[in-house]
């Protein structure tokens, strides 16, 4: 399935350059000269060669037809994640570098998606919202506008992100893990 360049997306499998690879990380850019482009950060399926490549909007890209199948994570050794098919119950080891950014807010028993090529498990997908707590933020200075004023605040698994004003330490928040950016305060 054809793509246009600028759908690019982390956790997406890609032909390019005649070799299958895993969208690492992206970046949108809108310069304000010349057009919109995707600098992607991707590694190759086979090799793991890592690639930098910029795809203008207009570009296009094979989308590789993958196999999604709901998985559950188990533990971490080293560097590699097992993880548990959850048809078979089948274990099964993947590198921790699939995961790129999104790697800590990865969750103990946290059910992902892994897409597999030929029977081979090539990338993880998170949920797209991730239940974090607040261990650290500052206190609302008076006067603040509540317009856009959101302040830093770090996570209970090491990530800084920004939050509204009224967001305390000790509050669970649901954060959107691609864009490590706060979604809303969690429920219940």
């Amino acid at each position: 399935m054809k793509i246009k360049g600028n759908q690019i997306k982390p956790g997406m499998v890609i032909e390019h350059q005649d070799r299958i690879w895993t969208v690492l990380k992206t970046n949108h850019v809108k310069p304000g000269k010349g057009g919109a482009f995707c600098q992607a950060e991707m590694k190759e399926v086979e090799a793991g060669t890592k690639l930098n490549e910029r795809f203008r909007a207009d570009d296009t890209v094979e989308k590789v037809m993958v196999e999604e199948k709901p998985c559950q994570y188990l533990f971490t050794d080293g560097d590699m994640l097992t993880l548990m098919d959850g048809d078979t119950y089948d274990q099964f080891p993947m590198s921790t570098e699939v995961l790129g950014d999104t790697l800590p807010f990865l969750q103990d028993g946290m059910t992902v998606q892994v897409s597999i090529i030929n029977e081979k498990p090539i990338s993880i997908t998170l949920p797209k919202r991730v239940t974090c707590e607040v261990v650290e933020t500052e206190p609302v200075v008076k006067g603040q506008t509540a317009a856009s004023s959101n302040k830093p605040a770090m996570l209970d698994n090491g990530v800084r992100i920004m939050v509204p004003p009224f967001i305390n330490a000790g509050d669970k928040i649901l954060v959107n893990p691609e864009e490590a950016s706060y979604v809303e305060r969690a429920k219940g």
